[in-house]
């Protein structure tokens, strides 16, 4: 659900830019003393360099026809790569190839999982060089990560640690010990009243009136033609008192809506800002936080929390819900108690293999559990059922929603596009927004794709016609301007084994 649409670069989008001026090899940045942006400018050269090489060698090809995007180093953004730009042909000696690409590796290496993080609508700011990083938010925990080695990222105007060591190395982690996350970022809003659940009922998907209190619901916020405001969890404290957890970057959207649709006898709370959001997650997360807390942690069911918890001597709100397909615990806490706490749960969980968790690693957990990404699986222009979230779309309980009657007919009669899992066939990896066909038809196109850490496969989401959705249904996605072989196969890619 995590609104992280913001994220890396998609070759496709300036596929037809011919306009900016481009860049030899030669104008890679040089080191100079003093010089951070230099060295911040070489950083995202080589890192570009290293993604296209571990993807797709060259294999002889003039480079140009390899690598399609290079870094406008003045502004930091790319600009397309054209065929006359023939600034490495010595890659096309087999000589040359392996000394450089151990040069590659020596250097960047440590970067090569950059690219599984995908943006919709927006580049990262050091990357299209848009945002001045002074002027971006930060969480409670910002002072934090440099202590870590935290690399952060503007990300949705908030300036965000995309890794601390590697995503590959804290994807592994998650899966195998536990991770921890900073989700300060995320929204909250207070909803009180004594109409309160009435009011939910019309601005929800999901069937509030079935959640007893201290259990949480994933539920969708529709408009009227069942296009996706944002994805949420609701949480019951009473039956006149619950919490919304929202996406970061819908914050001031969703609180809009919110207003827009308030009945008598209910308030609402926009109360982000005093809220900090830690999420630790893995098959060890539960006994690491253990060891912090009184409260028999393991009572706390799947999608149920605690309002009172002491971690540590903190107060907080503590959930066994997440956001990568593995066990864990949500904690929601003051703001000025969340840099104390992530000390000390990384210190408690030395032994166990507890590591920092950036945004690189948040994404591919969640994109291998096939849990939606705000701006690529969900959209003003994607509904929850073509996402395949149907089940928290209730459309016969007794107060009707925001967009009932369309999601009801999508799913009484199927809607007309799905989101399926793809694999590649041939060599390639497809990305956000990479179009998909079936002969000549176009058919819909990537929602998100990369290689899976955990399958090594090429793996993707699609959102495409439901009349070419069957499993083993074979398609072509366009990739760089070539359509290459995929298998239509389930999804999720990645289930945690049961104990």
């Amino acid at each position: 659900m995590e609104s992280y649409e913001k994220l890396m670069y998609d070759h496709k989008s300036n596929a037809n830019d011919s306009s900016r001026e481009r860049l030899p090899i030669e104008a890679a940045p040089k080191e100079q003393a003093g010089n951070g942006e230099s060295l911040r400018q070489k950083y995202l050269y080589w890192t570009q360099l290293w993604r296209e090489l571990n993807s797709e060698p060259p294999k002889g090809k003039l480079a140009s026809e390899v690598f399609p995007a290079s870094l406008d180093m003045q502004g930091n953004s790319q600009v397309p790569r054209t065929e006359e730009e023939k600034w490495a042909p010595f890659l096309g000696v087999p000589i040359f190839r392996p000394l450089f690409y151990a040069f590659v590796r020596k250097n960047v290496i440590r970067f090569s999982s950059l690219d599984v993080i995908r943006g919709e609508k927006r580049q990262l700011s050091w990357l299209s060089g848009g945002a001045d990083m002074s002027t971006l938010k930060r969480t409670p925990l910002f002072d934090s990560y440099a202590k870590y080695g935290g690399k952060t990222i503007d990300f949705g105007g908030w300036e965000l640690p995309v890794q601390f060591s590697s995503i590959g190395q804290e994807h592994e982690a998650v899966r195998t010990k536990a991770g921890l996350f900073d989700v300060s970022h995320m929204g909250e809003v207070d909803v009180k009243g004594e109409n309160a659940l009435a009011y939910l009922q019309r601005v929800t998907t999901n069937d509030v009136s079935k959640l007893a209190v201290g259990q949480a619901q994933y539920s969708v916020l529709c408009y009227p033609d069942g296009g996706t405001v944002d994805d949420l969890l609701v949480y019951k404290y009473a039956d006149d008192h619950y919490l919304l957890v929202i996406n970061a970057g819908n914050i001031d959207k969703d609180y809009a809506w919110l207003q827009e649709h308030l009945i008598e006898g209910v308030t609402i709370e926009n109360i982000s800002p005093q809220t900090a959001q830690l999420a630790i997650q893995g098959p060890a997360a539960e006994g690491i936080l253990q060891k912090l807390t009184t409260t028999d942690l393991s009572q706390i069911g799947v999608f149920r929390f605690q309002s009172d918890v002491l971690v540590d001597g903190v107060p907080a709100l503590v959930s066994r819900t997440g956001y990568t397909g593995e066990d864990g615990f949500e904690i929601y806490l003051a703001a000025d108690q969340a840099a104390k706490l992530w000390d000390t749960l990384l210190a408690a969980g030395t032994e166990e293999g507890l590591v920092p968790c950036g945004l690189g690693a948040r994404d591919t957990l969640r994109f291998e559990a096939k849990l939606p990404l705000y701006g690529q699986e969900l959209s003003q222009t994607i509904t929850p059922i073509e996402a395949g979230i149907g089940f928290a779309v209730k459309v016969d309980k007794e107060v009707p929603f925001i967009g009932q009657e369309v999601l009801k007919a999508q799913k009484e009669n199927g809607a007309p596009r799905k989101l399926v899992g793809i694999e590649m066939i041939d060599r390639g990896i497809p990305r956000t927004h990479y179009p998909v066909y079936v002969g000549e038809e176009l058919i819909g196109e990537v929602t998100t794709g990369t290689q899976s850490p955990t399958l090594k496969k090429n793996v993707g989401l699609a959102l495409i016609k439901t009349e070419h959705a069957a499993l083993g249904t074979t398609l072509e996605v366009e990739i760089r301007g070539k359509r290459l072989k995929a298998q239509v196969v389930a999804a999720p890619f990645y289930k945690r084994p049961k104990n």
